[in-house]
């Protein structure tokens, strides 16, 4: 019983590698997530703006 638990508990260790990589991939990552999630919050006040007819972000246009 003590094998089969040293196996699952290896393929865990192995899985949570496989999950994290490198520091550098995991920046890369993070970057990429942090990209798209401005290019959504930007389209995102833009299409508030033009619904709601306001300048809400302060650029002093509404929508683009």
């Amino acid at each position: 019983m003590g094998f089969i638990w040293d196996l699952i508990q290896q393929g865990q260790i192995s899985n949570q590698n496989n999950r994290t990589g490198s520091l550098e991939q995991r920046v890369q990552r993070l970057e990429n997530e942090l990209y798209e999630t401005r290019v959504l919050l930007n389209k995102l006040m833009v299409k508030l703006e033009e619904r709601f007819g306001e300048d809400i972000d302060g650029n002093c246009r509404i929508g683009y």
